[in-house]
């Protein structure tokens, strides 16, 4: 069963805590975020408002974001534990909930955490809904902002400083400080154990989103948690937030170095292998190839290799890496020269990227003639 939980207050009706949407069978990562769970979970919401007390508020967060879910736990935990009425959904890019189904006149305040939608979205909304919060930490959401004119019940919280989860836990946290009279059992949002570890993992997506990479182990600790990126949709996952409060930043680390050893001793086992290519027949030059089928994931750090290889036996400073996807063949090329570009060669054979990685399809017969160097 998928469920989509809905934080109540005492009063309401048992029925509303909980929505329940048989489970259909699709691809593990269907991305279809205006999906008849969501919009049932609203319409639930609505019906739940009429017969309570107070009207609740709607959390959108930023999908498949780390700084968006974690801003989303920290608004979870602050109206779980305060008992007010809400609803949490992953808001994409990819078919994105639209104003027209927030106009059901129930919602009080909508938090828009780690982005303000696309075009006037914000604007739009703050149209059906009394009051609109939106936390980023863009360099590009600034420059937006700073153009346009906002309703006065939108209200921006664009810091630049911090990420959006970390805003979001400040602006959570002093909130329930002032709001911990009705609930005297919990004097902070996070006890003191969960702060130290849920601030040390926050550091660390802070650290990459923006772009500073300052922290011991950053690198590692995004590897070792790439894999709870799937996870992230409230939706279609109930245990979205128990998931988030379990992680630790230490292991994250330990996972991503195994990750990196594991990898890189894949890739050398396919690098005893190499064999030279010429590029575009010969146009372009020749470098070190290999194939990888079957291990795609390996292609940058296979290519960055053969790259440093290539140039030491006097061949172009490329590194090709060919294996089969979706039944085509693709060629991956890197380049670790700053004055070569790999997608001239790319682009003549209809594919693309940036002068120091890009990738086409190539035909078989084409990639006969590119390897006929090394028949004897």
């Amino acid at each position: 069963m998928l469920g989509v939980s809905l934080v109540c207050r005492r009063k309401w009706p048992a029925a509303a805590v909980t929505v329940a949407i048989a489970h259909r069978s699709s691809p593990p990562l269907r991305r279809g975020f205006r999906s008849k769970a969501a919009l049932e979970s609203l319409q639930a919401l609505v019906a739940a408002a009429d017969g309570g007390e107070g009207k609740p508020s709607l959390v959108l967060y930023n999908y498949p974001a780390f700084a968006g879910a974690f801003a989303a736990l920290f608004a979870h935990l602050y109206h779980s534990r305060l008992q007010i009425p809400s609803l949490i959904l992953p808001f994409s890019s990819v078919e994105p909930l639209r104003v027209g189904d927030f106009r059901s006149g129930c919602i009080e305040t909508c938090y828009l955490l780690d982005f303000i939608g696309h075009k006037c979205f914000a604007e739009e909304l703050a149209k059906v809904i009394p009051r609109v919060v939106a936390f980023d930490h863009r360099q590009s959401t600034l420059l937006r902002t700073s153009k346009g004119i906002f309703p006065k019940n939108v209200e921006l919280r664009i810091d630049t400083s911090k990420n959006s989860a970390r805003a979001t836990f400040d602006y959570f946290s002093e909130k329930f400080t002032e709001e911990k009279g009705y609930c005297k059992e919990h004097e902070e949002l996070l006890n003191p154990e969960e702060k130290v570890r849920i601030e040390k993992i926050i550091s660390y997506i802070e650290d990459a989103d923006l772009r500073k990479w300052n922290l011991a182990g950053v690198k590692e600790f995004h590897i070792g948690i790439r894999e709870a990126r799937a996870k992230l949709n409230s939706v279609t996952n109930p245990y979205m937030f128990k998931q988030l409060m379990e992680l630790d930043a230490d292991d994250l680390i330990a996972r991503g170095n195994f990750c990196i050893a594991s990898r890189q001793g894949a890739a050398n086992k396919l690098l005893l292998n190499p064999f030279k290519i010429q590029l575009g027949r010969g146009l372009y030059g020749e470098c070190l190839a290999v194939r990888a089928d079957g291990n795609p994931e390996l292609s940058h750090e296979l290519a960055e290799e053969l790259s440093r290889r290539s140039a030491a036996a006097g061949l172009r400073p490329i590194g090709a890496v060919i294996f089969i996807q979706r039944g085509n063949l693709k060629m991956c090329l890197r380049t670790t020269d700053c004055a070569t570009d790999t997608s001239v060669i790319a682009k003549a054979y209809g594919g693309g990227g940036k002068p120091s990685s890009s990738s086409f399809i190539i035909r078989m017969d084409e990639y006969n003639e590119w390897t006929a160097i090394n028949l004897p």
